[in-house]
């Protein structure tokens, strides 16, 4: 005769790495009780932990101002450029009302930048933002449109050759998103590749219609990009044994 089977199931804790299945035989007076046992990890062990997350994070900190006070101690050897004077001219844009620039100035402002490669020659439209703009990247965060500009300025000064491409651009009601791909090479003796694709988030202010936040995500995880600018290219270890 066909038993009637019952099932309870005893899930266990969250911190536990055992669960347990029990099955209880009704047709049998005796009330036997079947239990299967699985052994499994939690899945939360894979995950950093956050001290590991908290020393990603200060590595990171540490390689972002490091790069940026080397780009300072570069920028005082490096002779002024016909490039470098042209940025110092601000675009003028298009007004709107009580002083309002138009969106639509602004945003293809920040196309045109982009064909500037802005975000390693500093080649920016300073009137599309706010002096006090913010600026953000995974590594961490500042206000001041000037020293933003210096930094790209600078960070261009450390690369042999770059490709920046805007890929795609999406407007919202309170900001643009502009989806791009980068890659170049580091000027460093071991000549480093970094290559990697973001978007960036044009926040723009209701009252100016300038950008007041330019925040930008990569689509690597971030000590991906440390490690990239740690190793050295193909061929460097070959080069080095000739030489």
């Amino acid at each position: 005769m066909a038993a009637n089977l019952s099932f309870a199931s005893a899930v266990s804790h969250v911190n536990s790495p055992r669960q347990f299945i029990v099955f209880r035989r009704n047709a049998s007076p005796s009330r036997n009780i079947y239990r299967i046992r699985c052994n499994g990890e939690n899945s939360k062990s894979n995950l950093p932990t956050t001290q590991e997350s908290a020393r990603e994070n200060v590595l990171l900190k540490v390689a972002w101002y490091g790069s940026e006070l080397l780009g300072i101690a570069a920028s005082y050897l490096r002779p002024p450029s016909k490039v470098e004077e042209s940025t110092q001219k601000n675009l003028e844009l298009g007004l709107v009302g009580a002083g309002a620039i138009d969106r639509t100035a602004v945003v293809q402002t920040i196309k045109d930048d982009f064909e500037r490669s802005y975000f390693v020659t500093g080649q920016l439209t300073l009137d599309a933002y706010e002096e006090d703009c913010e600026f953000a990247d995974p590594a961490g965060s500042f206000k001041g449109l000037r020293r933003f500009k210096r930094n790209c300025t600078n960070f261009g000064s450390l690369i042999e050759k770059s490709n920046m491409k805007l890929m795609k651009w999406e407007d919202f009601e309170n900001k643009g998103v502009g989806h791009w791909k980068f890659s170049c090479v580091m000027s460093f003796p071991w000549k480093p590749i970094l290559s990697a694709t973001g978007y960036t988030e044009y926040f723009f202010d209701a009252q100016s219609g300038k950008v007041c936040r330019h925040v930008e995500h990569w689509n690597v995880p971030k000590m991906a990009l440390l490690k990239q600018l740690l190793r050295p290219t193909r061929g460097f270890w070959l080069k080095r044994k000739d030489s």
